[in-house]
């Protein structure tokens, strides 16, 4: 084998990345194991424990140190139906937005389209605007949209005299920014949820963002939070010297109010008029950035003092021992505007609670607020700066984001650059006087309590147009003008899709599935040993390489683990066999064809790749139409699944090679069998191509009754497809579906799907109540009905997962799925058509894998409600759809590959039929070893994996079946039927 060096650098570099890559998940499980014993049980001393220790280094390498923070971020990241949380897809109200540019113009025309475009956007998978066009010409063909729009406000952009196709693309890039905006005021508020790792992202050409949010547990806040409109304000500010004497002051009273508590007296009494003088300034400043405070040297004759002096700076200076002032190496306050002070991330809190204690309260003016800045500083961005604003006579801030009308990144005349805005003429009036008010002084821009920017004020602003300069990069100056067309314009963002899973079910669905993953591989690699002989290690060697490079490649992407991941993990495991079975089998042709050892192995490698890469990448197609079309779990499923094929290609065609010569020239015999499989199935004469129309025949009736079944029956459609809430349920006591329903009917006022999920008294509930309903409450009104209703049977019940898809996005999934479907069937027919030449190959495989689907689809019909387990058709269940057409290519293009091969070794035989049947019978060993190993992982998976995938893991297990079935029964006879050429004296090879 040429380039064996090659394959060996490429393993260990490999191999060194997923180690360093996994290493990171050791130190932050060791870390948090350490959380865990300190805090004996105590969720939030644990929290605080890793708070604490969050910016500090944790894993040193000798030429880099990472703090836990960065390990977390580079950790495997577990999907939150492993470790629990929420995960919400917001969709941006395009329709209010649409509504405010107008300025809520009355016309009907417009109300109408409006109305109009609502419903059509709940099954169509066209944009808002463009249907709010369509809509709008729809009603009135001759109305002019820039009658509606055009407004002093937007004049630079759309005139009365405006197309309406050009006023719709004015909304389109309207639509556009109000999205990013709200990406960019999510991405700052999810901060505020204190979870590690979350996510967030644009899913573009949808205008939906998706919020991941891993370990949460007040899933109405999070509601909250994420749907509320966007508060901007630009308070007035003090200075720092003028905000320090207030914070000494602060410091002081904190110090009595903390000496008293130490001694039991609970309250005390303030002079509410008490201001710091210039003593009390300087002794508060007096200890600040001295050694003392900050570091404790080794000396050991120092070491008691310096503790002493530590012991009593905090004693003296409670706040300022967490806040240190804004001053200079000498300890001079340094006049920066806002700026009061400098804390620690983790401290914040901290220092929050002691600013709003009522006596501290009481000891400042009543106008003073402290604001924490959203930048961080520092090499981990472990600081954080404190602002102190000024309230106006009614205690909000003097000019809210209402009043913004425009605002972009520009470049100065010095070329620096900057932020333009503009006001509409009630907040430049505002703006004239707060700017003249302020002259030489800040003003902070606030979103949603924190500051963004506090740029000092030059001079009167007389017209609302006004420019920010600050050394803004280009990414932060874009950021910060979206912030502040954040409140230009009411655009709500709506929930669309939400799943939560409760740590419980988390817990359970770790359990089952690395259970599941545990006794797959080791069913694999004692079959293959069994099988295979010696080369059988060999193969297993392989196998446990593959999975340790998936789990390491996965970590360096940062994906998610999921339950579906897992089970793409045990199928990879179960399909990366099928490479070595071709190779060993290849290689016990060889050898009965008694050739050398050594020439057997290179003759049989050389025969399986071609078979093997035309196979693998057939999979990769559906893997990749997956991952396009896919979303959450799905796209978890497709990751792995693609990961583990190109990880499984190098390690069974170039590793397993490797290894096998090297033990040859150590004089190590390797065997490829035993004396019960060396000739197993050789010498079959089945005749499949004769019999073909008897297995048209089978095939026709299971799928006649499938489509009579899918027609009258139907399917049960999951969530996902259908929309609603669904929600499991777990009960104290035995419970039955019908009493359940019965109990939530009257609530609901309309009969909830309730089906058994697993064992242990659990149910999954099912409903479309007030799924149309886009108000903030909507989803704690529906749980409030359906505790209302399980009160009513008795005993206690806890919810171990909800969720909810809204008809718009069931339907754009739907659709999805469809598409996905069918363009993996094309690319694959493409792909066979290129790969073999003749049109008859590329028809027989698309055939054989439509049967496939139809299989599925009839068997999923047909014993709905019969199993004892769901059968629902969702995502997961068109993921199966797709891993099958994979599959059944995957046995469909080897299977081909070998009729090629035989119709060019037996050219000159006149009955092609007969070599076709031959070389079917040659594949059969092959065929069935890897069906049965793929078969049986899939078995596991079914019994041991879990309640969430039981209906998925059925899928497959059909389609495993049937899909071999017709690689040999269906499209090669389809092939036999269209290609006149196996008739005549000519190959079609």
């Amino acid at each position: 084998m040429k380039s064996k060096g090659a394959v060996k650098l490429f393993a260990i570099a490999l191999t060194i990345v997923c180690i360093f890559q996994l290493s990171f998940t050791w130190v932050t499980n060791k870390v948090e194991n350490e959380a865990k014993e300190f805090a004996n049980g105590d969720p939030i001393k644990e929290r605080e424990y890793l708070d604490s220790i969050a910016r500090l280094p944790v894993y040193n390498l000798g030429v880099a140190e990472f703090t836990y923070l960065q390990c977390k971020e580079r950790e495997l990241n577990l999907g939150l139906d492993l470790q629990g949380g929420m995960n919400v897809t917001l969709e941006v109200s395009i329709g209010d937005l649409i509504r405010s540019l107008s300025n809520d113009n009355p016309d009907a025309t417009f109300g109408k389209a409006i109305a109009a475009t609502n419903e059509k956007i709940k099954t169509s998978t066209k944009d808002y605007v463009t249907l709010f066009g369509e809509s709008y010409k729809e009603l009135d063909p001759n109305a002019k949209l820039a009658a509606i729009f055009a407004n002093a406000s937007n004049k630079d952009q759309i005139k009365i005299s405006s197309t309406n196709e050009e006023v719709l693309a004015y909304l389109k890039g309207e639509a556009d920014q109000a999205i990013d905006r709200s990406f960019q005021i999510l991405r700052a508020r999810i901060d505020k949820f204190g979870v590690t790792q979350p996510n967030i992202q644009k899913l573009e050409g949808s205008g939906r963002i998706l919020v991941e949010l891993p370990g949460v547990d007040n899933p109405t806040r999070v509601r909250k939070l994420l749907q509320g409109t966007a508060k901007l304000e630009f308070w007035e500010t003090f200075d720092n010297p003028e905000a320090f004497k207030h914070l000494s002051s602060a410091n002081d009273m904190l110090k009595k109010v903390l000496a008293n508590e130490k001694n039991g007296v609970s309250t005390i009494t303030t002079d509410t008029t008490a201001t710091a003088d210039t003593a009390t300034a300087t002794s508060a400043l007096a200890g600040l950035g001295t050694k003392a405070t900050t570091e404790v040297k080794a000396d050991s004759s120092k070491s008691d003092t310096a503790q002493k002096t530590i012991e009593q700076f905090t004693k003296e200076n409670p706040l300022f021992v967490l806040l240190r002032p804004y001053a200079d190496e000498q300890n001079m306050l340094i006049a920066k505007g806002s700026m009061c002070g400098t804390a620690l991330v983790k401290d914040t809190a901290k220092i929050n609670s002691y600013l709003s204690l009522p006596e501290v309260r009481a000891a400042m003016p009543s106008n003073i607020r402290f604001l924490w800045a959203y930048k961080g500083f520092g090499d981990n961005g472990e600081g954080v700066i404190l602002h102190a604003v000024k309230a106006s006579k009614d205690g909000k801030a003097s000019l809210e984001g209402d009043k913004i009308t425009d605002a972009r990144r520009d470049i100065s005349q010095s070329g620096q650059t900057e932020v333009s805005m503009s006001m509409n003429a009630e907040g430049a009036n505002i703006w004239r006087k707060l700017t003249k008010a302020n002259v030489g002084h800040s003003i902070a821009i606030v979103l949603d309590d924190v500051v963004y920017s506090s740029p000092n004020v030059q001079n009167e602003i007389p017209n609302g147009r006004s420019s920010i300069s600050g050394g803004f990069t280009n990414e932060e100056a874009s950021d910060l003008a979206n912030i502040l067309k954040a409140g230009k314009l009411p655009a709500p963002s709506r929930i669309v899709e939400e799943a939560v899973v409760g740590p419980s079910l988390g817990a359970e669905a770790i359990s089952s599935g690395l259970l599941s993953m545990v006794i797959a591989t080791v069913v694999i690699l004692i079959f293959m040993v069994v099988y295979y002989n010696n080369s059988g290690y060999i193969a297993d060697i392989a196998v446990l390489i593959n999975v340790f490079f998936i789990m390491g490649v996965l970590a360096s992407l940062g994906a998610a683990l999921t339950l579906p991941g897992i089970a793409g993990i045990v199928l990879t495991i179960g399909m990366a066999v099928d490479a070595n079975v071709l190779i060993n089998e290849r290689v016990k042709e060889e050898l009965l064809n008694a050739r050398s050892l050594k020439n057997a192995i290179a003759d049989g490698y050389a025969a399986a790749s071609s078979s093997i890469i035309d196979a693998n990448l057939t999979t990769l197609i559906a893997g990749f139409v997956l991952y396009t079309f896919g979303t959450g779990p799905v796209q978890g499923f497709a990751i792995t699944l693609i990961i583990g094929i190109l990880s499984s290609m190098f390690t069974a065609v170039l590793l397993t090679r490797v290894i096998t010569e090297w033990r040859i020239d150590k004089q190590q015999i390797v065997k490829y069998s035993r004396a019960f499989s060396e000739r197993a199935f050789q010498g079959s004469t089945y005749d499949w191509v004769g019999k073909r129309k008897r297995f048209y025949i089978f095939s026709g009736l299971i799928i006649i009754g499938g489509l009579v079944s899918m027609f009258t029956k139907g399917f049960t459609l999951g969530v996902d497809f259908k929309g609603g809430w669904t929600y499991v349920v777990q009960f104290d006591k035995d419970e039955t579906a019908s009493e359940i329903r019965e109990k939530l009917t009257p609530v609901f006022g309309m009969a909830p799907e309730v089906k058994t999920f697993g064992s242990g008294n659990k149910y999954k509930i099912t409903t479309t109540y007030m799924i149309n309903d886009q108000s903030e409450g909507a989803g704690d009104m529906v749980e409030a009905k359906l505790a209302e209703g399980l009160k009513t049977l008795g005993g206690n019940s806890t919810i171990l997962s909800s969720a909810k898809v809204g008809p718009t996005i069931a339907n754009d999934i739907l659709t999805a799925s469809y598409w996905a479907t069918i363009i993996a069937l094309v690319c694959i027919g493409l792909y066979i058509l290129v790969r073999f030449r003749k049109w008859q190959y590329a028809l027989g495989a698309i055939i054989a894998l439509a049967h496939d689907v139809l299989m599925m689809l009839s068997f999923y019909s047909i014993l709905d409600g019969i199993l004892p387990f769901t059968m629902e058709v969702d995502q997961t269940f068109i993921a199966a759809v797709l891993t099958i057409i994979g599959f059944s290519i995957n046995d469909t293009v080897v299977v081909f590959d070998r009729i090629r091969e035989f119709l060019g070794t037996h050219h000159h035989e006149s009955n092609k039929k007969m070599v076709i049947n031959n070389a079917l019978n040659n594949t059969l060993n092959r065929t069935i070893i890897t069906s049965l190993t793929v078969f049986l992982v899939t078995l596991i998976l079914f019994l041991f994996g879990g309640e969430v995938i039981k209906g998925f893991t059925f899928a497959l297990l059909v389609g495993i079946v049937f899909g071999t079935y017709s690689s040999i029964a269906i499209a090669t006879p389809i092939v036999v039927d269209f290609d006149k050429s196996n008739n005549e004296e000519k190959s079609i090879a």
